[in-house]
């Protein structure tokens, strides 16, 4: 059933709004798959907070006219699925990409990937899915932090340590005499 005016303005807006708030996003074509693995792909990308939708193309060139992700406007062709990433700029990758690897949805193909205002193309969405999520990051950045400072003390412990071992093994070595 065709939209009326009113309808589409509506998906236009609501989908505009997402794409204002993305971080990154990612369109495939999902011709073949069937209405249960759609299913089944919106329910790992609702786990992920990912906002995914499948759109008229031209009301999605209209949707993203005017945000970062205009980018992708030219690349809009065929049917597609548009997924944003709405909490880490790998989650939506993430999602297509583990979906995509399993044997009965092959048939979801990546075609355009964009993040901060760049359209890349489908082989960028395997890099983008290996980007650590923000508390993986936060969690590299203070390992790194606390590195040189945790040298540090070992090294200044360490005197102490070889002193006590070496009495240690001179008193072992009188009571075994």
């Amino acid at each position: 059933m065709p939209l009326k005016l009113d309808d589409k303005k509506a998906v236009v807006a609501e989908v505009a709004a997402i794409a204002a708030q993305a971080h990154s996003a990612i369109a495939a074509e999902y011709r073949g798959l069937t209405v249960h693995q759609l299913t089944n792909l919106r329910k790992q990308a609702r786990e992920a907070g990912v906002y995914i939708r499948v759109i008229k193309n031209t009301l999605a060139r209209k949707a993203v006219e005017g945000t970062e992700f205009a980018c992708m406007q030219d690349g809009l062709v065929g049917p597609l699925i548009l997924a944003f990433s709405m909490e880490d700029p790998g989650a939506a990758a993430r999602v297509i990409s583990a979906f995509s690897k399993e044997k009965e949805n092959d048939k979801l193909v990546t075609k355009l990937v964009a993040v901060g205002g760049k359209l890349y193309g489908a082989s960028e969405l395997e890099r983008l899915s290996k980007l650590p999520t923000r508390d993986q990051a936060i969690s590299i950045l203070m390992g790194t932090m606390k590195a040189p400072i945790e040298k540090f003390v070992r090294t200044l412990a360490e005197p102490h340590a070889k002193l006590a071992r070496t009495v240690a093994a001179i008193r072992d070595l009188k009571q075994a005499a």
